[in-house]
């Protein structure tokens, strides 16, 4: 697969963040938007469709746990849905945050985590 076909959207309120990880995603080859708040982030992939979602946690307004839940619901399992987020490991109080990701990562984010759980894309 192509980094033109393989489409990623990055959402988190904090706009320095959502930019950082779209370069380094970018420069990986993958086709990357941003979007700083749950209900850009819904107007943007509802146009764009990508296959990747990496959203924050803790967000104001809609969180990224009530995001992913409308997401799911929109798109059920057709995109895979990763949590970014400065919270600890995932306990049992948190754990229904990240029922509907596919896989959590913390901030700041390792590069190499992130290969990991992306498909690799060919130039």
């Amino acid at each position: 697969m192509s980094g033109e076909d393989f489409r990623v959207v990055v959402v988190d309120d904090v706009s320095e963040i959502a930019e950082s990880v779209a370069q380094l995603l970018s420069a990986d080859g993958y086709n990357v938007r941003t979007a700083n708040g749950a209900v850009q982030a819904l107007a943007l992939i509802r146009e764009f469709l990508p296959e990747c979602v990496l959203l924050d946690i803790d967000m104001p307004g809609i969180d990224g746990k009530e995001l992913s839940n409308r997401l799911r619901a929109l798109y059920g399992d057709d995109m895979v849905l990763i949590a970014i987020t400065g919270w600890g490991l995932p306990d049992d109080r948190l754990s229904d945050a990240f029922a509907n990701f596919d896989h959590y990562l913390r901030k700041p984010l390792a590069p190499g985590l992130l290969r990991k759980v992306l498909p690799p894309v060919s130039a």
